[in-house]
C-alpha cells in the first residue's frame, strides 16, 4: 500500500470537490469542481422535499426496493489517482468491490490497455466470485471500433453501452476521435450489442431526446462525477426534471454522481432509479484502507439487496 501522500486524493472528511480544485488529471472536476461540488450539495437539497427534520426516507416510500449499489467505470489510475500501475489498480479495485458486494464495471480509455486490463481484472475475479459480470462502458469512437470492443467484452459482460458524455472531454475527443452520437449510431449498437444496451452520461434535454428515439434497456444520468464540461448543474436536479420521462423510455434508470449517503440513494429511489453507481468514495477507500474501507463504505451505503 502506497503512503497517502503519494496519491492525488486529499482523503478528506467529506467527499465534496473542495479538496481538489483545480486538479485534473486527478480527482478533482472542470469548472474549479463547480459541478462536482454541485453534485453532492444537489442530493442534499432534493432529500430536504421528501424528509422530516432528520429522519430518514422510510424504505416503504422507494415500494420496498433499495437501489443495487454499482461500482462506477473508473480508468488512468495512475493520471487521476496516482495509483503506481495500471493493471494492478484493476486487480485490486475489482476485487475490493466484489468483496464488499458491489455491482461491477468498466470503462475504457487511451490506449486499449486500459480497457484490456480492466476484462483481464474481470476474468481473475471471476475465478473468486464465478457468476459476477461487469457493465462495461465504452468511449464514443465511430461504432466500427465499438464493435470491436463490444467483441472484447462480451465474455464478461452484464451489460454493454456507450458513455456518451466522454465526447465532453475535449483532450480525449480529439486523442481517441470520439464522436457525438446520434440515435441512429445508438441504435445501430443496442441492435449488435448482444446485451441489455446501457447509454450513460444523460445530463441535457437533448440526451433526454436520444433516449426517447433509441429506447436503451438501461439509461444512466451522469456528468462523470463533474469532471467534464457540459451544462452546469446536478445529478440530482436532472433527475428531479427529467426522471419520469427517462423511465418513460428505457428498461431501468440508473443514477451517477455525487451520492455519499444512504439517504442520498434512497432519495434517488424516490425517483424510480433501480442502481446506484459509485466512483470516488470506492477509489479513496481502496486507496486509504484498502478492502476493508470499501467494505465499510457499502456499510455506509446501506449494501446490496
Amino acid at each position: 500500500m502506497l503512503r497517502r501522500l503519494e496519491y492525488k486524493c486529499h482523503f478528506c472528511s467529506e467527499c465534496a470537490g473542495y479538496g481538489c480544485v483545480g486538479e485534473l488529471p486527478g480527482m478533482g472536476g472542470a469548472f474549479d469542481s463547480a459541478n462536482f461540488q454541485a453534485n453532492v450539495a444537489g442530493w442534499k437539497k432534493l432529500e430536504e422535499e421528501f424528509s422530516v427534520g432528520k429522519e430518514a426516507i422510510p424504505a416503504e416510500n422507494c415500494n420496498g426496493e433499495f437501489p443495487a449499489l454499482r461500482l462506477a467505470p473508473m480508468t488512468g489510475a495512475v493520471e487521476n489517482v496516482g495509483y503506481p500501475d495500471e493493471r494492478a489498480f484493476y486487480y485490486d479495485l475489482l476485487m475490493a468491490a466484489a468483496t464488499a458486494g458491489f455491482r461491477l464495471a468498466l470503462g475504457d480509455g487511451t490506449p486499449d490497455e486500459k480497457l484490456l486490463y480492466g476484462i483481464e481484472a474481470m476474468k481473475a475475479t471471476r475465478q473468486f466470485y464465478p457468476d459476477i459480470q461487469a457493465a462495461v462502458f465504452i468511449k464514443p469512437y465511430a461504432n466500427e471500433k465499438i464493435f470491436e470492443r463490444m467483441e472484447w467484452a462480451r465474455e464478461v459482460a452484464e451489460f454493454l453501452g456507450v458513455d456518451i458524455d466522454s465526447y465532453n472531454i475535449v483532450t480525449m475527443r480529439n486523442k481517441a476521435k470520439l464522436e457525438k452520437k446520434t440515435a441512429t449510431q445508438l441504435k445501430e449498437l443496442k441492435q449488435k450489442a448482444e446485451k441489455p444496451f446501457m447509454i450513460k452520461g444523460l445530463f441535457t434535454p437533448e440526451d433526454v431526446e436520444l433516449v426517447r428515439e433509441v429506447k436503451p434497456d438501461v439509461a444512466i444520468i451522469s456528468n462523470h462525477g463533474g469532471r467534464i464540461e457540459t451544462v452546469r448543474g446536478s445529478t440530482a436536479e436532472f433527475l428531479k426534471n427529467y426522471g419520469k420521462e427517462l423511465q418513460a423510455n428505457c428498461g431501468q434508470l440508473w443514477v451517477d454522481s455525487g451520492l455519499r449517503t444512504r439517504k442520498d440513494i434512497l432519495t434517488a429511489a424516490r425517483f424510480g432509479v433501480k442502481e446506484v453507481m459509485i466512483g470516488r468514495p470506492i477509489v479513496t477507500a481502496l486507496c486509504r484502507d484498502g478492502v476493508k474501507g470499501v467494505k465499510k463504505v457499502a456499510e455506509t451505503l446501506g449494501g446490496n439487496s
